[in-house]
């Protein structure tokens, strides 16, 4: 076999490779919504116009929304649109018994299993160790996206105002309230350090030591070795323990009474 053809054969999966990860990214921002129908067993498709019957502001709503502008037209052999109908579930069953909420139809408020059809990347993610309780069924996604609305990353009500994380904050007011001396990071958003669909860190961190800190407050001074904070040399305490736990800056969310973020 020549030279040339061996290097060929070599060289044909990386190129295929490459084809497959230039296809992929060409298509990746709009994605084709086809499950559904086996979220309601026995159930059929009835198209959106149907659903806007009765969801006819919910319909015209979702228009606007980042789901709609990444979602293709999902059309049948019969000319139905089920885009509603790939979250919610085939709605011949609900039609028939009139509607009502819950009535042989999914409300993501009640579970994630319609999420995770498209979402597998955070269904892995609620899946490790430390997560909001969404596989235990105590949270769904909804309660802190809003799929119907324009801003998926509110919540529907829209009650909350100001602050960096008003989402976190319809749970864990005390520690998105405001303090004397503020950690910077919150204005950044929870997310700064936390990741909210789980990691293999405790309290969702996404780092498990000092490193997480050293992303912003690390500095390298002049002498060899030794690690600079503010103008304070951190270079032996950093040994003694993570920043949080190690009886130094405990309140890392902020604090009343000491400009170091201590209790």
């Amino acid at each position: 076999m020549k030279r040339s053809t061996i290097l060929l054969l070599c060289a044909l999966p990386a190129l295929v490779a490459i084809l497959v990860s230039i296809y992929s990214c060409a298509t990746s921002s709009r994605m084709d919504i086809t499950p559904g129908k086996q979220l309601v067993s026995g159930a059929d498709f009835v198209g959106k116009q149907t659903c806007a019957m009765c969801h006819s502001q919910t319909v015209e709503d979702f228009k606007s929304t980042v789901h709609s502008r990444h979602q293709l037209p999902v059309m049948d052999n019969n000319g139905l649109d089920r885009i509603c109908e790939g979250c919610h579930g085939a709605g011949s069953l609900h039609l028939e018994v009139g509607g009502g909420r819950d009535a042989n139809i999914i409300d993501p408020r009640e579970t994630s299993a319609p999420c995770f059809q498209c979402h597998h990347n955070i269904q892995a993610r609620v899946l490790q160790r430390y997560s909001h309780p969404i596989r235990e069924g105590k949270m769904s996604c909804t309660d802190c996206h809003s799929p119907h609305s324009k801003d998926i990353f509110l919540p529907s009500s829209g009650t909350l105002i100001g602050g960096s994380s008003p989402v976190c904050r319809q749970c864990h007011r005390e520690k998105t309230a405001p303090h004397v001396f503020e950690h910077e990071a919150l204005r950044e958003g929870c997310t700064s350090c936390h990741n909210p669909h789980g990691t293999i860190n405790e309290k969702m961190l996404v780092q498990r030591d000092n490193n997480l800190c050293l992303r912003c407050h690390g500095q390298i001074s002049s002498a060899r070795g030794s690690i600079n904070m503010g103008d304070f040399s951190h270079t032996s305490r950093l040994a003694e323990g993570v920043c949080w736990s190690s009886g130094c800056h405990t309140a890392v969310h902020g604090s009343n009474i000491n400009p170091h973020l201590r209790y």
